[in-house]
């Protein structure tokens, strides 16, 4: 799955992305093609080489690093142009030029990363000859021109051209067979370098884009992941960017949470506004990031390794399929269901599931899917306010208000059982207040008639 696929995900991913301080339009789209990785090693060499371009950023001058980046910003996507080049075609002067200019530009990044000891960590091909063959003058200007050095004819043919203007008409069409001629000649000469050259292209990018996710490292302070090896997945300090911002803008404090699961479904209670659906697109957002080779927004991160990720969040309509809110997300989840009856290692995030429907049936189909996926090799987090039999489970519980302030922590309880917090978060809200006390009333009478029965 190619990150373009879910970066609409409503986990935030988009968010990350726009944050991204990329240099080029090329290292964008490079991006946004990246496939998601599965493979441990992969994982792994991904963060190694991280760690390497946040090294760069830490122990390096500003004015050396803005030069990196100023030079970056030339990078242009020029791969139609390669593929001309590896299919022998003649090539044009402005091919001609985003050859030469992404050359020179491979041989300064490459200089500029080996005075750092960074030759190795994303590997630029040596194009000196191609630079040599498309600057026979030696200028190092990222302009290209057929110069009078590729063809003494042309350069003899240019000085009669000049010293004798009635004939420039004549003249100009001989040049012109000429300078094809050299075009023919120099895309021959290019024609083997059409893999080194692709290679760099994509070697820059690679450099824009770790540069670019380094320096996201150190403006929202994300940490490194460990790669789990048992299965289990913990995060400290766990904290959503987006809505930490959108807090901190409005003078709020967002309240990071801790929180672990691995192969046993996890089911999470909660009052209304008690944090759960964050938490849901919290780790959702972290599991991408993970498996793109992002910094992972807590305090420290472990994080097994997952095949694919389903994040069904409530409320959703399909406009198109003409399907409603309930029916929109029965499908979703059904999704899920078939997919751990054929794959191994999902991890699927479930809020708030059937909350449209009436609170009976809700809290039957709640309870029926934990017990159908409890034997999936997958990982599953389900959300809910229903009071549900949790079965073989793990129970999670937002620990809820404490002197009048919601507490967003998570803690662990041996039942389903929801916290009846509504009217105080209500009341909390400043919500009118004959509405709340006519409520507490109505709630106090139905508790003394059940205690009578």
């Amino acid at each position: 799955m190619q990150l373009k696929n879910v970066i609409d995900s409503p986990s935030g991913l988009r968010f990350m992305l726009d944050k991204l301080e990329l240099q080029s339009g090329f290292a964008r789209r490079s991006l946004l093609d990246m496939e998601m990785f599965t493979d441990t090693a992969a994982i792994q060499g991904s963060y190694d080489v991280l760690r390497h371009f946040a090294r760069f950023l830490e122990t390096t001058d500003r004015a050396r690093v803005t030069t990196l980046l100023f030079k970056l910003q030339a990078l242009k996507d020029i791969r139609t142009t390669i593929k001309n080049l590896e299919q022998h075609a003649t090539l044009d002067d402005i091919e001609l030029f985003e050859l030469k200019h992404l050359a020179i530009l491979a041989v300064d990044v490459k200089k500029l990363l080996t005075e750092h000891g960074m030759e190795r960590v994303v590997e630029i091909p040596d194009l000196d000859k191609v630079v040599d063959i498309l600057d026979p003058d030696g200028l190092k200007i990222a302009t290209f021109y057929v110069y009078d050095s590729y063809c003494q004819q042309l350069k003899d043919l240019r000085v009669q051209m000049r010293q004798h203007p009635e004939l420039q008409d004549e003249l100009l069409l001989e040049a012109g067979e000429l300078e094809l001629e050299v075009r023919t000649d120099l895309s021959k000469q290019l024609c083997a370098f059409a893999p080194v050259i692709r290679q760099a292209l994509t070697a820059l990018a690679q450099i824009d884009i770790y540069l670019a996710k380094a320096a996201q490292m150190k403006q929202m302070g994300l940490c490194f992941p460990v790669i789990s090896t048992d299965g289990t997945t913990r995060y400290r300090g766990l904290f959503h960017p987006q809505v930490k911002e959108a807090l901190e803008a409005n003078a709020r404090q967002f309240q990071p949470v801790d929180i672990s699961f691995d192969l046993k479904p996890t089911l999470i209670t909660g009052a209304n506004m008690g944090g759960k659906t964050v938490v849901l697109k919290t780790v959702t957002l972290c599991q991408y990031l993970f498996q793109f080779g992002f910094g992972i927004p807590a305090t420290n991160a472990v994080i097994d390794v997952k095949s694919q990720v389903f994040f069904c969040i409530g409320d959703e309509q399909s406009v198109e399929k003409g399907l409603s809110s309930f029916a929109a997300e029965m499908r979703n989840i059904d999704a899920v269901i078939k997919a751990s009856r054929k794959e191994r290692k999902l991890l699927a995030l479930i809020d708030e599931p059937a909350r449209t429907t009436n609170p009976t049936e809700g809290a039957a189909l709640v309870a029926a899917l934990l017990q159908v996926l409890a034997t999936a090799d997958m990982s599953l987090i389900l959300t809910t306010h229903y009071d549900i039999e949790p079965g073989e489970a793990r129970c999670l519980r937002v620990k809820g208000f404490e002197d009048g302030v919601m507490n967003y922590s998570l803690i662990e309880v041996h039942d389903g059982e929801v916290p009846h917090e509504a009217l105080n978060i209500a009341e909390a809200l400043g919500i009118d207040t004959q509405w709340i006390s006519q409520a507490r009333t109505m709630i106090d009478i139905h508790a003394k008639n059940n205690r009578l029965l």
